[in-house]
């Protein structure tokens, strides 16, 4: 689980001000973390199914917000996904 100053790291790095956790940029960089952190985890565990499930609804979760954010704003978008490493 990420810490609260790892969690607090990515609200400002993110969010439009230090309060800001509901925005679409900081959910998908609080989700993105989640899930290296769930991946790390499972290649040492790799019978953890329950962790397994929990790792593909976050990816989903992902997959709809950041979906949803490449709709509404393009070229943020291009510029989150850049800086989070996330496509290739």
């Amino acid at each position: 689980m990420i810490s609260k100053e790892q969690k607090q790291k990515i609200i400002t790095e993110f969010g439009k001000n230090p309060n800001d956790t509901g925005s679409v940029e900081v959910q998908i960089a609080l989700i993105t973390d989640r899930i290296r952190y769930l991946t790390e985890h499972l290649r040492s565990n790799k019978k953890d199914h329950s962790s397994k499930r929990g790792l593909l609804k976050l990816v989903g979760q992902r997959r709809n917000l950041l979906r949803y954010y490449q709709k509404k704003n393009l070229e943020a978008y291009r510029t989150l996904i850049a800086k989070l490493g996330l496509r290739k």
